[in-house]
């Protein structure tokens, strides 16, 4: 059940689990920060497919998280719920209430990683009770596993990017793929609102030093694609190609300045997720707008 609270919508622009049922969720598939488990992935030989969204819900009536999880739940693949998963402190109380009974019956698809509304509680505590080893160790939110041919990191944005990208390096080092792709909350590049976050710069560099194919993230609320590009914001045909999503349910925001060097198309039409196939050499992408919205982008692009 939803609170009665309310809050002013912005203008668009062109346009816990309970303990018990989180515990015998989470004791079905148990990623840790090395591997993920085997349900977890699928045949190498097989295309995998993932759909990623941040930003998602909130008790006031005007979040759109049922929307975007009535059609998840009609879609095939493993859900990367990109941060910022519930409004505006990600306390026990707001997941349970606020989350769970939309996103909650996408828990067992679900692998996350953590953003900076988790944070405002316990050091995310509540979060990682929620989502259990999915979410990586706790107090570290960064872990790695296979899906397909691809190998994929979850990251964590808010704390240890230090540490993380030592790891981060290891684990790239010790696990070559064709085709990684990475993902966690605030991006490096994003047209804003909110200014991009350098901090995570490391961590994108040295995806661009082992060529990595795709970084995912959330924390503005619409959609933006970018061309490849390195850690220094220049056009690389074999650079990372990065898509910020934060379309997953919270209200939708304009930038308020330029936008950003290598932005490609920036969508502010509607809610949606990002689906992308993952293939043993390749990948395509396709953003899904809730139904009534236009439809948004489509792709698709080699392994480097």
């Amino acid at each position: 059940m939803r609170s009665n609270a309310s809050r002013a919508p912005y203008l668009r622009v062109s346009s816990l689990a309970t303990p018990l049922v989180a515990a015998i969720l989470a004791c079905a598939e148990q990623p840790s920060s090395e591997m993920a488990p085997t349900g977890a992935s699928v045949e190498a030989t097989q295309p995998a497919v993932i759909l990623a969204v941040g930003d998602i819900a909130g008790c006031p009536e005007w979040y759109k998280d049922e929307v975007t999880a009535k059609m998840l739940a009609g879609m095939s693949g493993t859900i990367l719920p990109l941060g910022d998963l519930v409004y505006q402190d990600g306390t026990r109380w707001q997941f349970r209430t606020c989350y769970d009974p939309t996103w909650g019956r996408l828990l067992s698809r679900s692998r996350p990683a953590p953003g900076n509304h988790e944070y405002r509680t316990d050091e995310a505590g509540p979060y990682y009770q929620y989502f259990g080893e999915r979410a990586g160790p706790a107090g570290k939110g960064h872990y790695t596993y296979a899906l397909g041919s691809w190998r994929i990191y979850s990251l964590n944005s808010e704390r240890n990017i230090p540490a993380q990208t030592t790891w981060l390096r290891k684990q790239l080092r010790d696990n070559p793929s064709k085709c990684v792709l990475a993902y966690w909350h605030k991006p490096l590049y994003t047209s804003g609102p909110v200014v991009p976050t350098p901090e995570v710069r490391p961590l994108f560099k040295e995806l661009w030093r082992a060529r990595a194919e795709v970084v995912l993230n959330g924390h503005n609320h619409s959609y933006e694609r970018f061309d490849p590009q390195d850690a220094d914001s220049n056009y690389r045909a074999q650079g990372v190609r990065q898509f910020v999503i934060g379309t997953g349910g919270a209200q939708l925001e304009p930038p308020t300045g330029p936008r950003a060097k290598n932005s490609k198309l920036l969508y502010l039409e509607g809610w949606g997720v990002l689906q992308m196939t993952l293939k043993t050499d390749s990948y395509s992408w396709k953003f899904v707008p809730v139904p009534g919205s236009p439809k948004a982008d489509s792709g698709s692009a080699k392994c480097i």
